[in-house]
């Protein structure tokens, strides 16, 4: 029955002046390809647009001309292999129906057509179109061949709707491309796109496969939507004197980006254009199924992925198309939503657009979620959660997702320049340097504060010593607002920057930067559920402890949240077992390492062997400070500070003088009368101090202040590599007990390592503002106020009962006995 349906579209054909063929699809190839390129047709797009046209009027009623035209048009695309022979048949069929419909019998299309044909004023010149319709009228009365009556027939035996677009489950995806052309059939070819390549270079610096997918990622995850919606975000925190200043500020391009933008948020225009960056994504899967870049299978899949984000989306078509045509108004900075009509009719009212099918349930589910594993194939590589997390900081990092590649010269000076500079990490030190930035220890502190604070038991804000800074206070009290969220993400996010710029440096070994980044993903995946947990954790504790000097980074991270394209939805959240990029301590390792008070910057992990660069500078410290030059006078002196040190000094040459005040006062005398000696004048101040009782020398126990330089060497000495893991370890040990002996609690210990610091400094013009500074210290690690300034407020002092509510996840250290593990 289809040659019924041949035979009369082959009639039809002799109308454009074709000779009669029983088959409409047997002319030669290359004749077809020839025609269609004189009718300014070079490639399977542009013939996808002309179809699209075939039945548009624009208000004037049906053309008979088009509709001839597209037969021919269907029969050279046939011809030509641009249509399978089914595909070209269903067009034929759904034109053949339109035809019937609107014209009752051969000689009314016939005037039609003549008419049509008047209309031209005979542009096509004398082609034996009037012979053929004399022909063709011959026929019909003659009952010969098709007749009208026939064809009619045949019609309504086959009263079917055929899919004039791809319509298997995968391949439905192509019709969300017809805004750049419509895709007519599967799969995709160098005949669907003229100069293909070229327009790839120069539009997207896309030369390979490689490039191609990297884009891809780049729009599915963040294209141009996340700039274009972090600044609407904080224009409409501004008035509108700010507004315009904002957009004043913009240079070149950009000027005209702002005022479309601008002229959006005063119109109340909705601020959502991510349409713009997912069509382009299907746009790109299409051309790279084109180039065989892209297998067919792979390409769709790629395109499925930028279907499933619009159908979450947009509600219909005309959404979507509105929401398209914002983004490019934004991209051109240009406001085009006045061409909303002209540029998207064909496809919105065409009766034979691909858009007819409703965009909700344009996609199979099975589709979806095929499309869903695949694309989170391309980001199982655990590098991907270290890109995620530095794009936040870095947006233009999100543009490497995909196959890697190396970066460019001045990226990599930039990365070398910032581990140099601002972290101290050189290349010589190696993977394991990396280690230190692994702060465990911190996230324990953070989410204890954070417990305690929820159930109001942080420590007083008044203390021996002072109170903190109100400002410093409510930044402490407020981390009860993420007692929820455990804190590992505040740590790790910084730790996968460092890593991103190791990776560009390109001085490490990138094989144990991957084992870094398996590491890393392991300890998210433990602490958090999804990448959902992970950003409000993020954010919850971003907004809380911002980083000082830096812009907050809560909107940036708020949109990863809110987009469901963002990276963070699609990474690998699977682990086989935790493992940690550095060493977790125990709670008592860290409650004995953090001894060392204000002496010395708070440590919130262990410490290990360093770099010999580092070691120079450790080096001259415990030589210039102690005058210890080996591991045995470090030993030696370190059993010395937790067997007797300064305290057994003051109790031996001081401590007797307290209990006569005439033999105190007339050492002092002797000494002021006569020239002193450096060691006399050291000791004429410290009996001068016992006199005064200078910050309570006389009644404190000074214990703490050996402890703590206890403490502080012995890091040095684990830095130095002069002491090994399992001496590092016995030294805390023993100083943890020696401060359980001495001291109830962490003011005990502070009062005595701050007469201690005092009563043993020697005298110098700075002496009260370093003793300021200490006490300021000092408040500081008692109140955690600032929250990092040290982890006193969290930790319970040695020895002592249990005091701290138990967090409401399991991000603490071990040996918490609060913690369920």
């Amino acid at each position: 029955m289809v040659d019924a349906l041949n035979a009369w579209w082959a009639q039809q054909l002799v109308l454009c002046d074709w000779a009669f063929a029983p088959d409409p699809l047997s002319i030669p190839a290359d004749a077809a390809v020839a025609r269609l390129s004189a009718l300014g047709i070079n490639d399977r797009g542009e013939l996808g647009w002309r179809l699209l046209g075939i039945m548009d009027s624009g208000g004037s009623g049906v053309d008979a001309g088009h509709l001839l035209d597209g037969l021919e048009l269907i029969a050279l695309a046939g011809a030509a292999g641009w249509l399978s022979s089914s595909r070209a048949c269903h067009w034929t069929q759904r034109l053949a129906e339109e035809i019937t419909a609107h014209y009752a019998d051969l000689d009314a299309w016939l005037v039609a057509l003549r008419q049509a044909r008047s209309a031209q004023g005979w542009e096509r010149g004398d082609d034996g179109f009037c012979e053929a319709c004399d022909a063709l009228s011959v026929l019909e009365h003659e009952g010969d061949g098709i007749t009208w009556e026939r064809l009619e027939a045949w019609l309504a035996i086959h009263d079917e709707t055929l899919p004039l677009w791809p319509d298997a489950p995968g391949e439905r995806v192509w019709r969300l491309r017809a805004g750049f052309a419509p895709v007519l059939d599967v799969p995709g070819s160098v005949i669907d796109w003229a100069d293909l390549e070229g327009w790839l270079v120069e539009a997207w610096q896309v030369r390979g496969r490689d490039d191609l997918i990297r884009a891809l990622l780049w729009l599915g995850a963040q294209g141009d939507r996340q700039g274009w919606d972090l600044d609407a975000t904080r224009l409409l925190t501004l008035n509108d004197i700010e507004r315009r200043q904002w957009r004043d500020g913009l240079e070149g391009t950009e000027r005209g980006y702002g005022r479309v933008l601008l002229g959006f948020v005063d119109q109340g225009e909705p601020l959502e254009w991510a349409a713009w960056d997912w069509l382009r994504l299907i746009d790109l899967a299409w051309a790279g199924a084109c180039l065989g870049w892209l297998g067919a299978e792979e390409a769709e899949r790629f395109a499925l992925h930028g279907g499933d984000l619009i159908v979450r989306r947009y509600s219909d078509w005309s959404a979507l198309a509105r929401a398209y045509q914002r983004g490019r108004s934004l991209f051109e900075g240009r406001n085009r939503l006045s061409s909303l009509g002209s540029d998207w009719r064909l496809l919105l009212q065409s009766p034979v657009s691909p858009w007819r099918t409703p965009l909700q349930g344009l996609l199979a589910p099975a589709s979806i979620e095929a499309s869903r594993q695949f694309i989170r194939g391309w980001r199982r590589d655990p590098h991907h959660w270290v890109l995620a997390f530095s794009a936040v900081r870095e947006p233009e990092v999100a543009t490497r997702q995909g196959p890697r590649s190396a970066p460019l010269a001045v990226r990599r000076e930039d990365a070398r320049e910032y581990l140099r500079e601002t972290l101290d990490l050189h290349a010589e030190e190696g993977v394991q340097a990396l280690a230190r930035y692994w702060l465990p220890a911190q996230a324990h502190h953070l989410n204890q504060l954070a417990a305690d604070a929820v159930h109001g038991g942080l420590p007083p804000a008044e203390t021996f010593f002072g109170r903190p800074d109100p400002e410093a206070l409510a930044s402490r009290d407020a981390l009860r607002q993420a007692s929820r969220h455990a804190a590992t993400v505040h740590m790790a996010e910084k730790y996968a920057f460092y890593l991103q710029m190791a990776f560009d440096s390109e001085a490490f070994d990138s094989e144990g930067l991957n084992v870094l980044c398996e590491a890393l993903r392991s300890s998210l995946c433990r602490f958090y559920p999804d990448g959902r947990r992970l950003l409000e954790a993020w954010a919850s504790w971003e907004a809380l402890l911002p980083e000082e000097g830096q812009p907050s980074l809560v909107d940036e991270i708020r949109w990863h949240l809110d987009d469901p394209g963002s990276v963070f939805h699609w990474l690998d959240w699977q682990t086989v077992a935790w493992q940690e990029p550095g060493p977790r301590p125990s709670l008592a390792h860290f409650t004995a390492m953090s001894l060392v008070g204000p002496l010395n910057s708070a440590a919130w992990s262990l410490p290990h062997a360093e770099s010999e660069r580092e070691c120079v500078a450790i080096r001259e410290w415990v030589d210039g400070h102690y005058g210890l030059h080996s591991a045995d006078e470090l030993i030696d002196f370190l059993d010395t500070l937790l067997e007797a040190g300064d305290r057994q000094e003051y109790q031996i040459n001081y401590a007797p003088y307290t209990l006569n005040a005439g033999r105190l006062a007339s050492e002092i005398s002797t000494l002021e009368s006569g020239e002193c000696s450096e060691e006399e004048g050291h000791h004429l101040l410290r009996l001068k101090r016992v006199r005064d009782n200078e910050d309570g020398c006389n009644e404190t126990d000074l214990a703490a202040w050996d402890i703590s330089q206890a403490v502080d060497l012995a890091i040095a000495g684990r830095q130095l590599g002069w002491l090994g893991a399992s001496d590092f370890v016995s030294l805390l040990e023993r100083a943890h007990a020696l401060a359980a002996a001495h001291y109830g609690g962490w003011e005990e210990f502070a009062r005595g390592l701050y007469a201690g610091f005092s009563f043993f400094m020697g005298e110098t013009p700075e002496r009260e503002a370093f003793l300021a500074g200490f006490r300021q210290a000092l408040v500081a690690w008692l109140t955690a106020a600032p929250p990092l300034a040290g982890p006193w407020a969290s930790l319970d002092y040695p020895g002592a009962r249990p005091s701290h509510w138990a967090p409401m996840h399991i991000d603490t250290l071990p040996g918490d006995t609060h913690a369920l593990h």
